[in-house]
């Protein structure tokens, strides 16, 4: 029997581009998923979703909780609580799921029922849509996470609901490396982790986003230095060195051609296709100018 999704969206105050992560689930199709947005108090949220709330609650997707939480965190943590699916995922307001994605996460868990938590890959896209960078996702070192960074994504980090309730939830403490901690966590438990090498899910970078906030930058630095310090300059390096040849195996540093269908602020209704070869980093320049030329 396959097992239904659930995603949820922390929202606050992200009026543009929620209702194309809400579009991005909505249109998944041969999955049973319900979509949870939970919203910070985003003023006039139920206005300007109505369309899309009346159309998506007829088919039980989607379901809109306004509240006050304590951030981020907070409120992944309030629709976690409030989830009925089988299989749990994370969606923030300026990611998508790619077309077909929540099927194969689906089929996935259904097939291999040992495994606790599922990564995927997921491709970069500018504020127009068009593609910069592929990020391919494996399995994550714990030595890793805190000596250098977390190499998978949250858009495209699926886990099965017995996670939640042995009382696995995101540390409200921290305000944009949440994710890294709880990974940590899991790894730390010995939970089974598996890797889906294809992408889900398209991360926008708007250059307002949280993981790339000065807040991120000096949670991290946090979080390295304080390992660091454990485990000294030689440590450090042999734990990047060995991840980033796992990477290399793994073909994460190979330019590629990348074919993907999402929603646009332009295009909030339909998708639109998008080509384009692409490399594997972060960007360096101005997200709002990238890919114009």
């Amino acid at each position: 029997m396959q097992p239904t999704i659930s995603v949820i969206t922390p929202s606050f105050n992200q009026l543009d581009w929620l209702p194309l992560a809400i579009a991005s689930v909505a249109d998944q199709e041969q999955v049973k998923c319900e979509h949870i947005v939970q919203d910070g108090g985003t003023r006039g949220i139920e206005e300007s979703l109505r369309s899309q709330f009346n159309e998506l609650t007829e088919k039980q997707r989607l379901t809109i909780f306004v509240e006050k939480d304590a951030g981020m965190y907070d409120a992944i943590n309030r629709g976690l609580a409030k989830s009925k699916g089988d299989i749990c995922a994370c969606l923030n307001c300026d990611e998508q799921y790619l077309p077909g994605a929540l099927k194969s996460v689906a089929e996935f868990f259904d097939a291999h029922p040992q495994v606790d938590v599922l990564f995927g890959d997921v491709i970069l896209v500018d504020a127009r849509g068009c593609p910069i960078s592929y990020r391919r996702s494996i399995l994550p070192n714990s030595r890793h996470i805190h000596l250098a960074h977390l190499n998978t994504s949250s858009c495209a980090t699926f886990f099965r609901k017995s996670v939640v309730e042995r009382g696995f939830l995101f540390d409200t403490g921290w305000k944009a490396a949440g994710d890294a901690i709880w990974v940590d966590s899991l790894l730390r438990a010995k939970l089974q982790m598996a890797v889906l090498p294809r992408a889900l899910s398209v991360f926008t970078f708007t250059g307002d986003n949280l993981g790339a906030s000065a807040i991120s930058r000096a949670e991290s630095r946090r979080l390295r230095q304080k390992s660091a310090e454990e485990s000294g300059p030689r440590s450090t390096a042999a734990v990047v060195l060995q991840h980033r040849l796992r990477k290399l195996l793994a073909g994460a540093y190979w330019s590629r051609r990348v074919r993907i269908e999402i929603y646009t602020l332009g295009s909030p209704d339909q998708r639109q296709r998008f080509s384009r070869r692409v490399g594997f980093g972060w960007p360096r320049a101005n997200p709002r100018a990238a890919g114009a030329t």
